[in-house]
């Protein structure tokens, strides 16, 4: 078997992360866990990443972009209603398929928070710049409609709330959202 370049290694690190994180959150999760997850012991993670923030960081910046090339991918040559619900649907789609991503951007907004209350600014900075990615990237195909995209990034985050909180998808809670945002299959955390 091959042995892996520094990074290959290095993405093995930021999945393994996101899964851990997603699960802990950032002062739950231990450098330890995110090395026996990878198989590498943690000095051999300090020399790939400097520190715990650094691979949260890491992690939540793939989570980010991850997300922006959902809503690029499915709204491409689409506008408007076209886009909302091709966008809506794959979105859904994949925190159905890979929970680990819904979670880890629950836990980006807890860390900003308790980061801030710390001093640390830097967490918030990074989080909100690639929210605002993710925001121009939605805005446009809905015809730079700030209306439009508010509304669409609102139903997003309630998406992640129910998401997060197990309501299945039969439940009534999800009756309010158009069709492309209600989950299709029960998320499994």
């Amino acid at each position: 078997m091959a042995r892996m370049s520094a990074e290959e290694r290095r993405e093995s690190v930021i999945r393994a992360a996101t899964i851990e994180f997603a699960r802990g959150g950032y002062h739950g999760t231990s450098t330890e866990a995110i090395a026996r997850r990878v198989g590498v012991s943690q000095p051999y993670l300090f020399r790939l990443f400097p520190g715990k923030k650094a691979i949260f960081l890491a992690a939540a910046e793939r989570c980010v972009e991850d997300t922006i090339r959902t809503f690029a991918d499915a709204s491409e040559g689409l506008e408007g209603e076209e886009a909302l619900h091709a966008m809506g649907n794959a979105y859904t789609k994949v925190i159905a398929e890979r929970p680990e991503r819904l979670m880890m951007q629950m836990q980006m907004y807890v860390a900003v928070t308790a980061a801030e209350e710390e001093g640390d600014h830097e967490f918030g900075e990074s989080v909100r710049a690639g929210w605002m990615r993710l925001w121009d990237t939605v805005h446009v195909p809905l015809g730079s409609d700030v209306n439009e995209t508010t509304t669409f990034m609102a139903y997003g985050m309630l998406v992640n709330c129910l998401a997060a909180m197990g309501f299945p998808p039969e439940h009534r809670v999800w009756e309010g959202l158009y069709p492309s945002a209600r989950l299709k299959g029960r998320l499994e955390i």
